[in-house]
């Protein structure tokens, strides 16, 4: 799926965008408040413009970002400078070696890769302490009223549910998710910041309510419930 990356922005600068965009980081900062950040790498995969790599790396942690599209790395080198590694590369094969990081994120990115599984059982291979998860939830009101039958990109994304998402990570990494919460219970009318939209919108609420959700899974003081091989092999050399 091909991103523009200046549409991609812009629906940041729309009121509805800001909003969201501001309850993600405020999802972002709470479940990664269990996390040490300063001296610590994180890798963003699928990366786009470095939005929300920006926002980790003024939360204190050393960023790395890919993303598979010439057009986004440019754009997230335009906006960082030297401040980030930036690597044009697929999320499903990374060139990384086993635990070269300490954290990944996929945010808002499983739902656009062709292999799911193969890009989260990636991520758990280079992070060492664990992986964040945000996903658009299927079972959302947002999705129901806003998205399912609009036919626009959003659309044809796959959506999943949290059942469907606690299964895909113990899948990839055979790990359980340690934390999950959500924002956005509304539909995208009620993103506006008033005192009645933000009790439904701006509480962290458990995972399977909000539009969008966010899951931590923690790989350090945790037992897999798969064997260790099965998520972090060596990585095939070319």
């Amino acid at each position: 799926m091909v991103w523009d990356p200046d549409r991609y922005e812009a629906w940041f600068d729309t009121p509805e965008g800001q909003y969201a965009l501001d309850r993600e980081v405020q999802l972002l900062q709470d479940v990664l408040a269990g996390w040490p950040r300063r001296k610590h790498k994180l890798l963003e995969i699928g990366c786009g413009t470095g939005l929300f790599l920006d926002h980790l790396y003024q939360m204190g942690l050393d960023v790395t970002g890919i993303d598979n599209s010439p057009e986004m790395i440019m754009a997230a080198r335009k906006r960082f400078g030297n401040r980030a590694e930036l690597h044009l590369a697929h999320g499903e094969h990374m060139g990384f070696s086993d635990n070269e990081f300490d954290y990944a994120l996929l945010w808002s990115v499983l739902e656009f890769s062709d292999e799911p599984e193969a890009m989260l059982a990636e991520a758990a291979r280079v992070a060492e302490k664990g992986v964040l998860i945000g996903f658009l939830n299927k079972n959302s009101l947002y999705y129901s009223l806003n998205v399912r039958k609009s036919g626009s990109t959003l659309a044809k994304a796959h959506w999943f549910t949290w059942c469907e998402m606690q299964d895909l990570v113990h899948r990839a990494t055979g790990f359980r998710p340690t934390l999950a919460r959500s924002v956005l219970a509304g539909p995208m009318s009620t993103w506006k910041d008033t005192r009645a939209c933000n009790l439904i919108n701006a509480r962290i609420l458990p995972p399977a309510l909000g539009a969008f959700v966010a899951a931590r899974v923690d790989f350090t003081n945790m037992k897999p419930l798969t064997p260790l091989f099965a998520w972090k092999s060596e990585p095939e050399m070319g």
